[in-house]
């Protein structure tokens, strides 16, 4: 017998694997870490084209927090498999992947993966907001 006030287990809805990719496209926080990611990486010594991405990124995440829900993840997508795609392109020495800098590659690169998956699905199936 369920507890009064709470729903009984039959009733409760699974959450599929769309429902979480669409949520953490939906979320401001992913491309709020993207950014500070970047940046840890790209500051120092300063290195001018990865640093576009954390102001559009951050961007990103206002659009995300004023309401457009959907155009923020399709941003934040499409800059993530961007960033991927510029990140892919240097080498790593094998031991270097495991230093404090490598970890913060993996994240970062682990983070846009997710990030274009998750954007990609919250902007394919999300509800354009109309201005």
């Amino acid at each position: 017998m369920p507890m009064p006030g709470s729903t009984p287990p039959e009733e409760k809805a699974k959450q599929g694997a769309l429902q979480y990719a669409k949520a953490w496209g939906e979320n401001p926080l992913p491309a709020t870490l993207l950014a500070t990611l970047i940046s840890a990486q790209h500051l120092r010594p300063f290195q001018t084209l990865p640093m576009l991405f954390p102001p559009i990124l951050l961007f990103s995440s206002y659009l995300n927090v004023n309401g457009y829900k959907t155009d923020a993840a399709g941003l934040t997508s499409a800059w993530s498999a961007a960033y991927l795609v510029l990140a892919r392109r240097r080498k790593q020495a094998f031991g270097s992947k495991f230093g404090v800098r490598g970890i913060t590659r993996g994240a970062t690169l682990g983070l846009c993966l997710a990030n274009l998956l998750g954007g990609g699905v919250a902007y394919a199936f999300g509800e354009k907001k109309d201005a």
